[in-house]
């Protein structure tokens, strides 16, 4: 069909709209432009635009413009491509018609359908092949023309070529969405496995499984469940959740339940129908969808992960998604699995260390105190059994002067257990007085050096950190004063950066580290070091040794600070 008898303004507005229509790439706002256009060029009062199928035998769309809500309701189910319609789909020609109700093919209009008479009709064809068709009736000024089938006809070419490149633009941006997706889930995956090696933290590992969980399906909330005894108990969430979800149980018998056991994932399109636990007990009001994938690790179940509602194309979860999250899960629960372990293992470490420490100091109350104690009761009772008041009131000065010594070191054992300046005052002031009772009682000179930072106004280090650095001075201290017979001791601690330094000098017999000779006071500065999160290193010669320790610089909030993120 040519563009013979179009006038100059209806050609120029052709090209309006068929610029306007390559310019527009998604695909639902261009088909309602494609029929507004066409009722403006022609003066149509109704427009409709049918998608064939697949085999091109019928169609299996109609988006219309100019019927109502209500008329369109009244209709019924939209036309399949019989009569009238289905001549363009058997051979997609244009059509136009005075009065379509007389036409042979015409099968009539259903119930409650506005009336038609003049019809117009073009196919659309993208590629050579039938896509879809463009149908047009009643025209507010009498029947089509010539000049109408003209312009639909190129409209529909237009049309095509916006079809085809919206069509184009959207696979791409699926594409372009299915890799941004992909890309997610190793990022994902790969955050995960940085975990597994560096994060043993396992509060952190928890908030990175449900937060990096969350993004990748576009969740409304996520939770992670772990396994307790015969319950599931919720112990890391992320998304909209009112309150906390945190500690919540739920049962083994319960469909996650069964998920954890039977280590198969579950899409769920009904949660308050089929999950057997309200969602609303989680803090997910109203959740109407949910996937819930296993955290399975060398065949055994580690945890439950639950997503709710998608955000997006949503709110029921995908084939992908059940992918994407299969395949995160086994990075989480691997990682999940190691902060498990390293949190047991800290834990086991922990007690041990506890149990030397009751031992050292149960030794010390025997060979010390409880000692002394037992030489002034049989003192005491000697005494008591001669008829001499001298000898008794001698007996009796005598056990005041051994008692007053006994209190003497009930009170340092007290305070080598827990100074009371390490809490109240940091860690500077209680070494100091530490290195001056050592010095005191053993006849031996101990310096310290703490640089000019030490004066430095701030936030205190940790109680961890401070009650590392002074367990570690103390006990090498204890050990000069055992085994090295030194005369001088010298001790630094340093701030540089991120890190704390502290070093234990002194010049007595050295040892060889490599030869066995650590006791468990030694292994339990190691340890400490390690649970802070540092290093312990020692270095020995026949002329002195020299204990270094690293750890990280780690602060208290103060109170203002405090104050202020509260406010």
């Amino acid at each position: 069909m040519n563009s013979e008898g179009l006038d100059n303004d209806r050609l120029r507005r052709l090209l309006d709209a068929g610029r306007a229509l390559v310019c527009e790439l998604e695909l639902e706002p261009l088909l309602d432009r494609v029929l507004r256009m066409a009722q403006e060029l022609t003066g149509a009062t109704y427009a409709a635009l049918g998608i064939l199928d697949e085999n091109r035998s019928k169609l299996e769309r109609l988006v219309t413009r100019g019927v109502d809500d209500r008329t369109r309701e009244a209709i019924g189910d939209p036309p399949v491509g019989l009569g009238i319609l289905g001549m363009l789909i058997e051979d997609p020609h244009p059509v136009r018609l005075a009065d379509m109700g007389l036409h042979p093919r015409s099968c009539g209009l259903p119930a409650g359908h506005p009336p038609m008479k003049g019809f117009l009709g073009t196919p659309i064809l993208i590629g050579g092949r039938a896509w879809g068709n463009l149908y047009l009736t009643e025209k507010a000024s009498g029947p089509f023309t010539a000049a109408d089938e003209a312009v639909v006809v190129l409209l529909a070419e237009w049309a095509a070529v916006a079809i085809g490149n919206a069509r184009v633009y959207e696979r791409e941006a699926a594409r372009r969405k299915e890799l941004e997706r992909a890309v997610g889930a190793t990022d994902a995956s790969a955050e995960i496995a940085r975990a597994l090696g560096g994060e043993t933290d396992l509060e952190r590992v928890l908030e990175l499984i449900v937060k990096r969980g969350r993004a990748l399906v576009e969740a409304r909330a996520v939770v992670l469940l772990l396994p307790d005894g015969d319950s599931l108990v919720v112990r890391a969430e992320a998304g909209q959740i009112m309150g906390t979800a945190v500690g919540q149980r739920v049962t083994l018998d319960r469909l996650s339940g069964r998920v954890l056991v039977g280590d198969r994932p579950l899409r769920i399109h009904d949660v308050h129908g089929h999950l057997q636990f309200s969602a609303d007990e989680l803090g997910i009001a109203g959740a109407e969808c949910a996937l819930v994938v296993p955290l399975m690790f060398r065949a055994r179940g580690v945890g439950v992960l639950a997503a709710f509602d998608r955000l997006v194309d949503g709110p029921g979860f995908h084939d992908d998604d059940e992918r994407l999250v299969l395949g995160f899960a086994a990075s989480a629960a691997a990682a999940l699995f190691a902060a498990q372990s390293v949190e047991h293992d800290r834990l086991r470490r922990s007690i041990e260390a506890a149990e030397r420490e009751s031992r050292r100091w149960a030794r010390e109350l025997h060979d010390a105190t409880l000692q002394g104690l037992g030489a002034l009761q049989l003192s005491l009772s000697s005494a008591r059994r001669s008829s001499d008041p001298d000898r008794l009131d001698a007996a009796v000065g005598e056990v005041i002067g051994h008692l007053a010594e006994e209190i003497a070191t009930l009170r340092e054992l007290i305070t080598e257990l827990r100074p009371a300046g390490l809490d109240d005052l940091g860690v500077r002031p209680a070494l100091e007085a530490l290195a001056e009772r050592v010095a005191a009682r053993h006849d031996l000179c101990v310096e310290t050096d703490f640089g000019a930072e030490a004066e430095r106004a701030g936030a205190r280090l940790t109680a961890e950190i401070e009650t590392a650095i002074y367990r570690t001075v103390q006990e090498a201290l204890t050990n000069i004063v055992k085994h090295a017979a030194a005369a001088t001791v010298h001790i630094t601690l340093r701030e540089a950066g991120r890190f704390v330094r502290v070093s234990v000098q002194d010049d007595g017999r050295g040892f060889d580290p490599a030869d066995g000779a650590e006791g468990f006071g030694i292994v339990g500065m190691r340890e400490r070091a390690e649970l802070a999160g540092g290093e312990l290193g020692i270095e020995s010669a026949p002329a002195g040794t020299t204990v270094r320790l690293v750890l990280p610089a780690a602060r208290r909030a103060d109170a203002r600070t405090l104050r202020r993120v509260n406010a």
